[in-house]
């Protein structure tokens, strides 16, 4: 049995703090172009971009960032999860930049229309990483409740409670610039 390697090129790039303050300012502009829009027509933008940059067949690094859209809009949609008031406007606010066709590199452009995209995605995941990580924590503790229904384990709503509270302070702590230990895997380690 033989495999055939296929040929790959690894393609590296460092950001410093002047492109960064760049992708920022785009994104703030994108915030504030669709300032007036609805959640839904933003949610909506959201999921059209998705639709066709999937279509366009895209390179594999831009469809692994693609994929890391799904988590922010899931805990928009989860009705157990529960964002809400200012915790929900974050996670809108991070994702107006993808509602718009005609951003940086317009998405018509072939082969390099989603990459300005990709790059603000890893921005924007690093940006509500403490929402990510909650989202993920209580995902897995719903499904640990499923599978092992335990007296032990808090409620659904308990979990709610305190993996948002902590979410809340872990982006209080990365806008004041501290560090946080991070998540052991295990959702039982914050109760």
């Amino acid at each position: 049995m033989t495999t055939t390697n296929q040929p790959t090129l690894k393609v590296e790039f460092e950001l410093n703090e002047a492109d960064l303050d760049f992708f920022r300012a785009r994104l703030d502009e994108a915030r504030e172009s669709l300032g007036a829009a609805d959640e839904s027509r933003i949610l909506a933008g959201v999921a059209d971009m998705l639709e066709k940059a999937r279509k366009s067949n895209p390179p594999a690094f831009v469809t692994k960032r693609l994929d890391q859209l799904g988590p922010m809009l899931g805990m928009l949609d989860d009705d157990d999860w529960k964002l809400e008031g200012d915790d929900r406007k974050a996670v809108i606010d991070a994702l107006a930049y993808f509602a718009d066709p005609e951003d940086l590199i317009p998405d018509a452009t072939p082969v390099l229309g989603y990459v300005d995209d990709a790059i603000m995605i890893d921005l924007v995941a690093a940006s509500l990483s403490a929402e990510l990580e909650a989202y993920s924590d209580f995902i897995a503790h719903r499904e640990e409740l499923k599978t092992e229904p335990k007296a032990d384990l808090p409620s659904l709503d308990e979990a709610r409670n305190v993996m948002q509270s902590r979410m809340r302070r872990r982006r209080l702590r990365s806008k004041a610039g501290a560090k946080w230990p991070h998540s052991t895997g295990s959702v039982h380690h914050y109760f």
